[in-house]
């Protein structure tokens, strides 16, 4: 008996003693050679589309969806939020002689007070936010001017940041710390609540100040240059930002873990924002007791000092007073997306659904006509 083996180049037509290698006149064939993958014979699936799975699909969507929607919808409208803008732009707002006489290179602080009124009490913690209008942390240029390497407390990346922070680099030859044009615009307004009771006396509402940052950029990302027991000395032969009013080392010298690098109020400003409309969380109003609401209602001031120029490009300022759930802040938008997708899915089926009954033409008789 002769053996034979099989040679997938003779069902495409080549001799097996064909050589590829061969002489002139040989032609080399263009056929791809006979394989499950260049022969299109690999396994494959497709589905198919039929009313017996097309409308239960789009059915099963609507009735999930829609629950869930409402119940983000619900709880989103369940937090409670208030919002002031302290901008000063018409002349009878308390903070309009502020704003217009507000610049960088104003070494005396401006002093205003806003008052409102709380209709609703606010239950449990309630977060102070502070929020810009019109200011673009997404430019690519901005986004980019700052050095890590510096901000985690590299010795080297102090003495000589990188050059992605100019012009913000150096001041006069000496070093600017920190550098780049994020940390030049760190937002310095400072604000303070007080509640107005009924005998018309001011009553300080305590403003946390810790635990605003990531924990991630408070212990990882973000490191002062020799630990923070003497950074006067730790960041000698360096130089403030162009824009600052005092060294980074004397943001918060009442307390050595919230200050330098370390400085939450920095640290939360360096997270840049997506959109030119922004907000950013400022303070923790903590709840002490669970007979009392955090903010009562009634008559509140909010004083600011005023330091941080936004006309000059059209900006506004607010402060927000927010409460959160598990979902976060308060954000309609993702409810009213559920319930969209999940209303149109629902109505598209009841279409396809009537459109089927009423159109399908199909004989399920096996009967052949004369």
């Amino acid at each position: 008996m002769m053996a034979s083996s099989y040679n997938a180049k003779e069902e495409d037509g080549h001799p097996s003693g064909a050589s590829g290698h061969g002489g002139p006149g040989v032609v080399k064939s263009k056929k791809p050679d006979n394989t499950a993958f260049k022969q299109q014979r690999l396994p494959a699936w497709q589905p198919i589309l039929t009313a017996g799975t097309v409308l239960p699909a789009f059915f099963v969507i609507g009735l999930i969806f829609i629950p869930i929607g409402i119940g983000l919808f619900v709880t989103s409208n369940n937090i409670k939020e208030f919002e002031i803008d302290y901008t000063g732009v018409d002349m009878d707002s308390p903070c309009y002689t502020c704003a217009k006489n507000s610049s960088w290179n104003n070494t005396t602080p401006c002093t205003c007070s806003v008052d409102f009124t709380l209709e609703q009490p606010f239950e449990s913690n309630v977060f102070m936010y502070y929020g810009l209008s019109n200011f673009y942390q997404n430019h690519r240029r901005y986004v980019k001017s700052r050095d890590d390497s510096q901000l985690n407390g590299g010795r080297s990346a102090l003495m000589e940041p990188s050059k992605e922070c100019e012009p913000y680099r150096k001041t006069d030859g000496v070093p600017i710390a920190p550098c780049g044009a994020i940390a030049n615009s760190l937002f310095n307004d400072t604000l303070e609540l007080f509640h107005i009771d009924s005998n018309g006396s001011r009553n300080a509402i305590p403003l946390v100040k810790k635990g605003i940052a990531w924990w991630t950029d408070k212990h990882v990302k973000f490191r002062n240059p020799g630990g923070n027991n003497n950074l006067t000395l730790a960041f000698q032969g360096t130089a403030k930002p162009v824009n600052w009013r005092k060294p980074v080392y004397e943001l918060d010298p009442s307390d050595p873990e919230n200050n330098g690098f370390i400085n939450e109020d920095f640290i939360v400003w360096m997270r840049t924002a997506a959109l030119p409309t922004f907000r950013k969380l400022y303070r923790i109003i903590q709840k002490k007791s669970s007979t009392t609401p955090t903010l009562p209602s009634g008559k509140y001031t909010l004083d600011i000092t005023y330091n941080y120029p936004v006309l000059s490009f059209d900006g506004r300022k607010r402060m927000i007073l927010s409460t959160i759930s598990w979902m976060g802040g308060k954000n309609p938008f993702l409810g009213i997306a559920y319930i969209t997708v999940g209303s149109i899915c629902f109505f598209l089926g009841v279409v396809l659904l009537i459109i089927h009954y009423k159109y399908d033409t199909r004989n399920n008789s096996a009967d052949i006509p004369n």
